[in-house]
Protein backbone atom coordinates (compact mmCIF):
# COMPACT_ATOMS: atom_id res chain seq x y z
CA UNK A 1 0.00 0.00 0.00
CA UNK A 2 1.48 3.22 -1.04
CA UNK A 3 0.07 6.15 0.50
CA UNK A 4 0.55 10.07 -0.84
CA UNK A 5 0.03 13.29 1.55
CA UNK A 6 0.01 16.81 0.72
CA UNK A 7 -0.13 19.97 2.50
CA UNK A 8 -1.15 22.84 0.37
CA UNK A 9 -1.25 26.42 2.05
CA UNK A 10 -3.19 28.80 0.47
CA UNK A 11 -4.33 32.53 0.52
CA UNK A 12 -7.53 33.18 0.28
CA UNK A 13 -8.82 36.35 -1.42
CA UNK A 14 -12.39 36.55 -1.40
CA UNK A 15 -12.44 35.62 2.79
CA UNK A 16 -13.32 39.25 4.51
CA UNK A 17 -14.50 37.14 7.19
CA UNK A 18 -13.76 33.35 8.96
CA UNK A 19 -17.62 32.95 8.14
CA UNK A 20 -16.42 33.01 4.10
CA UNK A 21 -13.35 31.76 4.40
CA UNK A 22 -14.86 28.63 5.93
CA UNK A 23 -16.96 28.73 2.67
CA UNK A 24 -14.77 28.96 0.22
CA UNK A 25 -12.17 26.21 1.85
CA UNK A 26 -15.38 23.80 2.15
CA UNK A 27 -16.22 24.41 -1.03
CA UNK A 28 -13.00 23.09 -2.58
CA UNK A 29 -12.44 20.10 -0.21
CA UNK A 30 -16.00 18.78 -0.77
CA UNK A 31 -15.09 19.14 -4.39
CA UNK A 32 -11.72 17.24 -4.01
CA UNK A 33 -13.63 14.69 -2.29
CA UNK A 34 -15.84 14.11 -4.78
CA UNK A 35 -14.01 14.32 -7.97
CA UNK A 36 -10.79 12.61 -6.86
CA UNK A 37 -12.23 10.08 -4.16
CA UNK A 38 -9.41 11.36 -1.88
CA UNK A 39 -9.40 12.40 1.73
CA UNK A 40 -9.59 16.38 2.44
CA UNK A 41 -9.56 18.44 6.23
CA UNK A 42 -8.50 21.95 6.34
CA UNK A 43 -5.40 21.26 9.10
CA UNK A 44 -3.79 24.86 9.94
CA UNK A 45 -4.78 28.67 10.15
CA UNK A 46 -8.13 28.07 11.33
CA UNK A 47 -8.50 31.29 13.11
CA UNK A 48 -7.07 33.42 10.67
CA UNK A 49 -9.46 34.38 7.83
CA UNK A 50 -7.31 34.84 4.70
CA UNK A 51 -5.22 32.21 5.12
CA UNK A 52 -5.42 28.27 5.33
CA UNK A 53 -3.87 24.71 4.90
CA UNK A 54 -5.49 22.03 3.09
CA UNK A 55 -4.10 18.44 3.84
CA UNK A 56 -4.84 15.98 1.03
CA UNK A 57 -4.52 11.90 1.49
CA UNK A 58 -4.57 9.52 -1.42
CA UNK A 59 -4.09 5.72 -1.04
CA UNK A 60 -2.94 3.37 -3.85
CA UNK A 61 -0.77 0.17 -4.96
CA UNK A 62 1.25 2.10 -7.05
CA UNK A 63 3.76 5.38 -6.18
CA UNK A 64 3.22 6.80 -9.47
CA UNK A 65 -0.52 6.85 -9.38
CA UNK A 66 -0.26 8.39 -5.57
CA UNK A 67 1.78 11.50 -7.62
CA UNK A 68 -0.14 11.85 -10.25
CA UNK A 69 -3.22 12.31 -8.00
CA UNK A 70 -2.04 14.77 -5.93
CA UNK A 71 -0.37 16.70 -8.69
CA UNK A 72 -4.04 16.71 -10.43
CA UNK A 73 -5.35 17.77 -7.18
CA UNK A 74 -2.56 20.79 -6.57
CA UNK A 75 -3.21 21.55 -9.80
CA UNK A 76 -7.20 21.32 -9.58
CA UNK A 77 -7.19 23.95 -6.50
CA UNK A 78 -4.47 26.41 -8.44
CA UNK A 79 -7.73 26.87 -11.46
CA UNK A 80 -9.71 28.40 -8.67
CA UNK A 81 -9.69 32.09 -9.06
CA UNK A 82 -11.02 32.44 -5.23
CA UNK A 83 -7.43 31.29 -3.90
CA UNK A 84 -3.41 31.33 -4.92
CA UNK A 85 -1.35 28.21 -3.90
CA UNK A 86 1.93 29.95 -1.83
CA UNK A 87 3.24 26.43 -0.67
CA UNK A 88 2.67 23.03 -0.85
CA UNK A 89 4.56 19.51 0.29
CA UNK A 90 4.29 15.86 -0.82
CA UNK A 91 5.05 13.30 0.05
CA UNK A 92 4.61 9.91 -1.20
CA UNK A 93 5.54 6.84 1.24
Amino acid sequence: MIVGTCEIELIIYEANSLKEKRHVIKSIIERIKARFNASAAEVDYNDLWNRSIIGVAVVSNKKALCESMIIKIIDFIDNDERVEIINHIMEVM
